[in-house]
């Protein structure tokens, strides 16, 4: 049985319970959440040694890291780097978005890696394969789109990104609408251009009982994907943005029966005053599934600094109900990032996590916080390295820069307003 089956018929899995365990919640509190689809453990069965996450209602909200070859950089030992940057960084996941060199060699090896949840993009390999055999985007098959899911699958991927919500229809209304970036996400842009050159439905669409058997066998937690997010502020909350997710609540309604868990993906580049509207649309059109976001990006003109960008509208996204944020690194939109860029946006989106969890009222991100303001009122500079969210830097920061007295640092110095006022009470 699937995660979804065991909590329907009742049954406290050993995922659960050692989800439970690490956020601080009742099993049976959390078993009662992905029995009702609000909360999700991806776990594939075949993915060994990789400690469950559990992602949705309750629960803290976590942080996912893109790594990944493209056809310019094809190191795999660079990712691998990558991947243990952003575990020592503490992401609670790992996507693989691997579309250069052996695309396969590189999921195993991050999977084998890994000790974290892994997700990927089958459709970027089933492209890919396509082109590298037959010369184009085109002549991919449905057989090819899910051959590669099953690959995926058999090699231990806990959730995939499938982008079932791109159809005809939301291709006719984005035609009459217009856009300023038209299509931004790599495999809406794929399907978009196989179902328009043949007019034919999105395989994924017309095909997904075929999905959800493979899903249901391997217990893939499916990532229905938001083909048609807006990729400026501009296009923003449009028609073809919502007529997808109108259909991803339709699929997630047919994956729950099938007992597949289900996440859905959300924007994207989202205006500060729009983010919250989107979080609550997506609980109410999907039944309350965890709301996966990438950022959102809450400004079109950050290039360089986007993971600041992304951590703003991340905060706000998860005080709304987000459960789930992608992360946003300097590199977006600029290349492939660096170890040093991968660190910075998981930090960066772990800021924004904890935001949200204080502003959500989760008893121990507030209580990290206290612990911080009394380490901070009794000059306790180890403690306050130690409960940072990044420690590393922060110790680096204090010792780069030697105060003249120990309790105070170079900023304020003797003139320390915390110390100033302790010793003028005490006296």
């Amino acid at each position: 049985m699937t995660q979804l089956e065991s909590a329907r018929v009742g049954v406290v899995t050993e995922a659960m319970h050692l989800v439970a365990r690490t956020e601080g919640v009742p099993p049976e509190a959390l078993r009662a959440s992905v029995a009702e689809g609000t909360a999700v453990v991806p776990l594939n069965i075949k993915h060994k040694n990789v400690h469950p996450v559990g992602i949705g209602r309750g629960l803290t909200i976590k942080v996912n890291a893109n790594i990944g070859t493209s056809e310019d950089q094809v190191d795999i030992d660079v990712e691998l780097a990558k991947l243990r940057a952003a575990i020592d960084a503490k992401a609670h996941t790992i996507m693989d978005l691997s579309t250069g060199g052996d695309i396969t060699q590189a999921r195993r090896a991050i999977i084998k890696n890994c000790s974290v949840p892994v997700g990927t993009v089958p459709i970027y390999q089933a492209v890919i394969e396509a082109v590298r055999a037959h010369g184009g985007i085109i002549h991919l098959t449905p057989d090819l789109i899910f051959g590669a899911v099953e690959a995926h699958a058999r090699d231990g991927v806990d959730f995939m990104t499938i982008h079932a919500g791109v159809t005809l229809k939301a291709l006719e209304l984005l035609r009459a609408q217009g856009r300023i970036t038209d299509i931004v996400s790599r495999g809406g842009a794929f399907l978009a251009t196989w179902m328009l050159h043949h007019k034919r439905e999105n395989p994924f669409f017309e095909e997904f009982d075929r999905l959800l058997s493979v899903a249901r066998e391997y217990d893939i937690t499916l990532s229905l994907g938001d083909g048609l997010r807006p990729g400026s502020i501009a296009d923003a909350t449009d028609r073809a943005q919502i007529h997808e997710l109108l259909t991803l609540g339709e699929l997630t309604q047919k994956a729950w029966d099938a007992g597949v868990q289900v996440i859905i993906e959300g924007p994207g580049h989202i205006p500060l005053d729009q983010v919250e509207a989107q979080v609550i649309l997506e609980k109410k059109l999907c039944g309350g599934a965890p709301f996966y976001v990438l950022g959102p990006l809450v400004t079109d003109v950050a290039a360089g600094y986007d993971h600041i960008a992304g951590a703003i509208g991340g905060a706000l996204a998860g005080m709304a109900g987000a459960d789930f944020l992608c992360y946003v690194t300097p590199a977006e939109h600029l290349k492939l990032p660096s170890i040093e860029d991968v660190k910075e946006g998981v930090i960066a989106t772990r800021i924004a996590a904890h935001a949200g969890d204080i502003a959500r009222g989760h008893k121990g991100a507030i209580e990290r916080d206290l612990e911080m303001s009394k380490a901070r009122k009794n000059l306790d500079w180890n403690k306050q390295i130690s409960l940072s969210i990044d420690p590393s830097k922060a110790r680096a920061y204090r010792s780069s820069s030697k105060p003249s007295s120990e309790d105070a640092c170079t900023m304020c110095g003797k003139f320390c307003a915390i110390k100033i006022v302790r010793d003028y009470f005490r006296s």
